[in-house]
């Protein structure tokens, strides 16, 4: 009798067994759930996380040399483009060396030798006086507008110092150096509605400073911008890449099944079938 109301009991719990063993588990729904959690948060992780310290740096560098780009604009801007636009020394004439001169009175100067060495020194002073091309007067030349300001009545100020003689010297080969373009023309600017009788050899901010000051800001202002362009650029397509790679695994056909739910299943087979060689058994006895 007891062996009959075991088997009884053995046949009742057969199908409550395989049902439980074949039923969803409720764990399993919260894995799942779990798991794309998982994955939202792993690609904003992605996204978050696409750039690198050197990929940092780089940027860092790009913006770095396009903010000193734009200030060396607005610097070179003030100190050489502005005063280049406003110069009055705009015409280009040619002039021809009439006759040049050393002055008999010297002009005073000053100089240092130190921290705390002053001295007083004289130059001589250069006249060159020149006839400027298309037109019928004499004119004095100078080097620049500057010497021009400083002194009206020299061609050039030379660097004070000392030693008189060495000033002397320099000054000379100047004077045989237009000595020796006599009856050459070269160029030179003049103004001839407000101060024909004042000619400049050369302007102090020519096309070819303004050039070199607009040059080189613009090409860092360019590398800098290529440098944030590139680095931008590689970061989406790792970004990229990495989605790609992400949604190649998550497809049915990819999907690979996980060590612990293998594990599970195999544990579960193996209960399925010792249930079933129990039940076998105490059907035959």
């Amino acid at each position: 009798m007891t062996s009959k109301k075991m088997s009884a009991s053995r046949h009742a719990d057969g199908p409550l067994f395989l049902l439980s063993a074949f039923s969803p588990v409720p764990g399993k729904a919260k894995r799942k759930e779990s798991s794309s959690s998982d994955g939202v948060k792993a690609v904003d992780k992605v996204k978050k996380q696409v750039s690198n310290a050197g990929e940092d740096r780089a940027m860092l560098l790009g913006f770095t040399m396009m903010g000193l780009s734009v200030l060396m604009f607005f610097l070179l801007g003030i100190a050489i483009l502005k005063p280049f636009m406003l110069s009055v020394w705009k015409k280009e004439a040619n002039c021809t060396v009439i006759q040049t001169d050393i002055m008999d009175d010297w002009i005073d100067c000053s100089f240092t030798c130190g921290v705390d060495c002053h001295g007083q020194s004289k130059y001589p002073c250069l006249q060159i006086l020149v006839n400027v091309s298309g037109s019928d007067y004499v004119a004095a030349l100078h080097y620049n507008e500057e010497a021009l300001q400083i002194n009206p009545q020299c061609f050039y100020i030379p660097k004070c110092q000392r030693d008189k003689n060495d000033l002397l010297d320099g000054v000379l080969d100047v004077k045989q150096y237009f000595e020796r373009k006599n009856d050459t023309p070269f160029a030179c600017f003049h103004r001839p509605d407000s101060k024909p009788e004042d000619v400049i050899l050369i302007k102090k901010y020519d096309r070819t400073v303004v050039f070199h000051c607009l040059f080189w800001p613009t090409l860092m202002l360019i590398g800098g911008a290529s440098i944030v362009g590139m680095v931008k650029l590689t970061q989406h397509l790792s970004l990229m890449c990495m989605l790609y790679c992400d949604s190649t695994r998550e497809e049915p056909g990819n999907v690979t099944p996980r060590a612990d739910s293998q594990q599970s299943r195999t544990r579960k087979d193996e209960k399925t079938l010792r249930w079933r060689s129990n039940s076998h058994t105490t059907n035959s006895m």
